[in-house]
């Protein structure tokens, strides 16, 4: 996956708090943070440029990164005995990772770009100095995934949504 990271030499984040700040959709992410959080925020995040058709987790994977998105749709597709069933499309000012990041799990479903996307991560270990040295910011982050999360859940038709 670090083939797909374009480091930045500095960390613009307008574009997804552009996402946020417009999103409707029912699980959208909730800005939970200051422009001055965001700013120390973005020194813990990694950009990523996805293109369309790239998978960005499998089902069954261990990691529990986290992404952002600021551009682009993913499509969340779940393997069951029969087949691949797609669950749920997302697209910018949410998030997709928040089941194995919270819960140390494999990922439950399968993530893939249906289009060109910009994505913004934070790996387990770099949440985890973020909840070190900015408690407030990561409890912020962390509320605001759980709240995505709580959404889905109660969406019956995307439960399965949660990766």
């Amino acid at each position: 996956m670090s083939s797909l990271a374009h480091p930045a030499a500095k960390i613009d984040l307008t574009g997804l708090l552009a996402a946020i700040s417009q999103a409707n959709a029912e699980d959208s992410l909730n800005n939970p943070l200051s422009p001055a959080q965001w700013e120390l925020l973005g020194s813990y995040l990694q950009p990523l440029s996805v293109p369309s058709g790239h998978v960005l987790f499998p089902q069954g994977s261990l990691d529990r990164t986290l992404y952002f998105i600021e551009s682009g749709n993913l499509s969340v597709h779940y393997q069951d005995d029969k087949g691949r069933l797609r669950i749920a499309l997302v697209g910018p000012g949410t998030i997709v990772g928040e089941g194995a990041f919270f819960a140390h799990r494999p990922r439950s479903a399968t993530v893939q770009a249906t289009a060109a996307s910009k994505l913004w991560s934070i790996a387990a270990l770099r949440f985890s100095e973020l909840s070190n040295r900015q408690p407030a910011i990561a409890l912020g982050v962390a509320m605001a995934a759980g709240a995505v999360m709580a959404k889905r859940l109660a969406n019956r038709r995307r439960r399965i949504a949660i990766t």
